[in-house]
Parts: structure tokens; C-alpha cells; sequence
């Protein structure tokens, strides 16, 4: 059977999770749950294959080595019948697969991009001082400003005019605390929904939001509106008013939970989540996810903070460890919980086996400078919300169109192949490669990796993966 005709390595990523073997096929996303035998088979198959740079197939050779190597711990008619089996599962193009994307990088450079969804920054202003706030309480390194209606509807107009012939588009108000513009967030809306028809376009509207201006007003019209409502809050009491002060320095918690719990309930069948961001004060973060869901939330997110070194509340290298802790209690707890038929989700344990995102989505992630841009308050383009402010990035106006085109092409190139850490890493068809801004923070560079997000990333993969295996069985 050819497999390939060049050196290949990291074919497989094996681990152990929760009582189950589990083994990956990289370049195909194949899973396979396996008994002690089959795991150790599937390791020693690809250490020789690995070996060899013609074309091969387990011939008599190859099965003799992979008998040898395990003979002391299992009987010759074992190892035969997984030998046999591993062969099948060669032959279905389900184990040791040769990575084929790398075929489309060429391909991807060349074809047109079009822009499909932008951040309005509809306020740089907010109404919280969260101590981790890489927006700077809303400014963005720069100045207090609200987007006028003006701003935004020249931006509605630069999405439709510069998406070509792609119909859905997205359009995520943000902040600052986007609320403190409600009236301007509103119209927009309303001039979107009056572009759909006449351009052959949808708009798919969300929002992100702290909830200390939420009303019933608010809520009835997001749930009319908004595809998606981002609620932010970082779990327990104690945990969220440490981090999540107003800007007089009280808590946030006690005013936020209950519009939360009704806005939840309210959405039907409508999009929500309830995103938190854990640091180094709770490294113990599946407690604050646990009590989301005790709440009654079904929705769930924690992402892990990014901040300098210097920070107190940043995560550190020594920290891994116990975060891989938390993920692993997180979704044995999760597991639980799905079986006795009072289960949520959390973002970070979705996963689909069945069928991947399409090439251009493996190979570069979230299309920050390219398909996806942010818009400021004044009109500005920026690669993505994180750029917001870092004048290097600063891609053009809604008013003028994009300028930089240099700026887009380097996003465009910005593909796990192009980043030396992703090339041979098992998760990166999952990642994509990571967030070019967390790399520029840490490397000055956007084809770099932030390593402490990369660590966690692939843990979380590990653990949700997991879970299909324990929920299908």
C-alpha cells in the first residue's frame, strides 16, 4: 500500500484520558479508541514508517518488526490480528494518512478574498474596569469615542460593496461596552436589514455585552436581532468582582446574574454564550464553570487570560499543569452531567469529527486581515479587535477602502505551514494556528505561536475528543 514517498513524522498523536486509549490520525482526523495492544501496535507501525523514505506497505518486513518489538507483552496471534487490522484501517485511508493540504497553500494565496464579517467598535468606552482588559477599560490605546450612526453605516456599506458574491455576512457589536451606543446599534441594524433585499445579502447581527445596562427593551429587540449574545462574566461571585469592578470599584456580579439568567431563558432557540475569562487568581476554573451551569446556563465559555508576564493575574508556564487539571475534572464532570440529562455546553469541548472546516479554515484559522476585519469608532480598519490601535496594522478607512493591501497579504500567508511550531504539531488542523495577535503580543511576529495557548489548546482538544469516545460508548 504507498503511503508516500518522502519522510514523514508525527502521523499519529496517541494519549490516555480518562480510562480510554485514544489515537489520532493527524492529516486524516481520524479517531480510534483502542485496547493496550492496538495502541502499542499503532506506535511502533509509525516509528517505522517514519523510518523509511520509499514508497512501503506493512509487508512481511515491516509485520516482522512490529512482532518483534511487542512479543514480550502480547502472543503472536494477538499481534497478528492487529497487524491485520491496522493494515485495514491503512487501507481505508484511516491511519498513518499523508498530509494532503499542503497541496492547497499555493491555491490560497492566489484566490480572491472577499470580507465576510466585521467588529464594530460601536463604543470605546465602558462602564467596568476589568483588570484584564487589553481594550484599556474601552479606550484601545487611544481616546473615549461612541461610533456614530454616520461611521457605521459606511461600514455596513464597505462589507456589502467588498464581500462579492457571498450572501451571509456578519456584523458583531463590540466594545468598550457596546450598550453605552444602544440607539446607533439599533439603527444599524435597521439600515442592514434595508441592504439585505436590494444586494442579495444576510445579515447575521451579534453582540457582546457586560449586561449592566441590560433591560427588558434590550432584550426583546437582541432577541429579535441578534443571531448571537456574547454575556460576559467570569464565574463565581468572588472571582468575577475581584477581576470585573465597576469603575467606582464595586462588584458587578449581583447586578449582572439575574438579567443574565432571564436573558438566557429568553433566547429560545437563539444563540447565546456565557463567556468567562479565568486568570491566575482562579486557576481552579472549572468551579466558575460549574456554577454557570448551576446558574442554568447551557451555553458556557472560559478562556484562559492573556496578559504580560508582569501581570500578577497572568498565567504562567508553571501554571500548566494545573490548568490541565481543571480541564480534565471539567470534563469528567461534563461527562457526568450529559449523561444524567442535565448537561451543557462548553465551547471549548465542541468538536466535530465527522467533518472538519473546509481547507482555507484548517490552514488559517479565523481570517483576521482578510475575511474578518475590526471597524473603530472614527472608521478605521484593523486586522482584527486585538489590533485596535497598533498604528502598523491600520489598514485603510471605511471611507477610503483598504489601503494596505501589504497588511492583508501577510495575513493571507499567515497559514500553519507558514509557522515553523505548527508545522509538525498534532492540533493544528484543529487551532489553525492560533491567534496571530496573541503571537504579535509575545514574538512581535504574526506567523509566531503564544506557547502557553498553544499547550492549553491542545489539551482541551485531547479532552474533547475524550468525551465523543465516552458519550458514543
Amino acid at each position: 500500500y504507498l503511503l508516500c514517498n518522502r519522510k514523514r513524522n508525527n502521523l499519529l498523536h496517541q494519549y490516555k484520558n480518562n480510562g480510554y486509549n485514544i489515537v489520532l490520525d493527524v492529516n486524516s482526523g481520524s479517531v480510534h479508541v483502542v485496547d493496550e495492544l492496538m495502541y502499542d501496535a499503532m506506535a511502533v507501525g509509525e516509528k517505522l514508517i517514519g523510518e523509511i523514505e520509499a514508497p512501503i506497505r506493512l509487508d512481511d518486513e515491516t509485520k516482522a518488526k512490529i512482532k518483534d518489538a511487542l512479543i514480550d507483552k502480547y502472543s503472536e496471534k494477538e499481534i497478528d490480528e492487529a497487524v491485520a487490522d491496522i493494515q485495514e484501517l491503512i487501507d481505508a485511508e484511516e491511519l498513518y494518512t499523508k498530509d494532503t493540504y499542503e497541496l492547497y497553500i499555493n491555491d490560497f494565496k492566489e484566490r480572491e478574498t472577499v470580507v465576510k464579517a466585521l467588529c464594530l467598535h460601536i463604543a470605546h468606552d465602558c462602564n467596568l474596569a476589568c483588570k484584564y482588559c487589553f481594550a484599556e477599560e474601552g479606550e484601545y490605546h487611544g481616546r473615549r469615542a461612541l461610533m456614530s450612526y454616520d461611521v457605521g453605516k459606511r461600514a455596513l456599506d464597505f462589507l456589502v460593496a467588498n464581500s462579492g458574491n457571498r450572501k451571509n455576512l456578519e456584523v458583531d457589536f463590540f466594545g468598550g461596552e457596546p450598550l453605552m451606543n444602544w440607539q446607533v446599534v439599533k439603527d444599524l441594524v435597521k439600515y442592514g436589514r434595508s441592504l439585505e433585499e436590494p444586494n442579495n445579502k444576510k445579515f447575521r447581527f451579534t453582540i457582546t455585552t457586560n449586561g449592566m445596562l441590560l433591560n427588558d427593551e434590550i432584550m426583546d429587540f437582541c432577541n429579535k436581532e441578534m443571531s448571537n449574545v456574547v454575556l460576559s462574566l467570569d464565574g463565581r461571585k468572588e472571582v468575577n468582582d475581584a477581576m470585573r469592578p465597576t469603575r467606582g470599584g464595586k462588584g458587578s456580579y449581583d447586578t449582572i446574574v439575574p438579567k443574565f439568567v432571564k436573558f438566557a431563558e429568553s433566547r429560545g432557540t437563539k444563540d447565546y454564550y456565557i463567556r468567562g475569562t479565568f486568570t491566575r487568581n482562579n486557576l481552579e476554573f472549572s468551579k466558575d464553570v460549574i456554577h454557570f451551569a448551576d446558574l442554568g446556563f447551557k451555553q458556557t465559555s472560559m478562556e484562559p487570560v492573556v496578559g504580560e508576564e508582569s501581570e500578577t493575574y497572568a498565567i504562567k508556564a508553571e501554571d500548566i499543569p494545573k490548568i490541565m487539571e481543571e480541564y480534565d475534572k471539567l470534563a469528567v464532570e461534563y461527562i457526568k452531567r450529559k449523561k444524567e440529562g442535565r448537561g451543557f455546553n462548553f465551547f471549548h469541548f465542541n468538536i466535530d469529527l465527522t467533518q472538519g472546516p473546509c481547507v482555507a479554515k484548517r490552514l488559517s484559522g479565523c481570517g483576521s486581515g482578510t475575511e474578518y476585519l475590526a471597524v473603530t469608532p472614527w472608521g478605521d480598519l484593523y486586522p482584527c479587535h486585538q489590533f485596535v490601535g497598533k498604528d502598523e496594522f491600520l489598514l485603510g478607512n471605511v471611507f477610503d477602502g483598504l489601503k494596505r493591501k501589504d497588511i492583508s497579504d501577510e495575513f493571507k500567508l499567515c497559514n500553519v505551514y507558514a509557522k515553523p511550531k505548527c508545522k509538525d504539531c498534532y492540533a493544528r488542523f484543529y487551532c489553525s494556528g492560533g491567534c496571530a495577535a496573541n503571537s504579535y503580543s509575545f514574538h512581535g511576529s504574526i506567523t509566531d505561536t503564544y506557547d502557553i495557548g498553544c499547550e492549553l489548546q491542545k489539551k482541551r482538544i485531547e479532552c474533547a475528543i475524550m468525551i465523543k469516545a465516552a458519550l458514543a460508548g
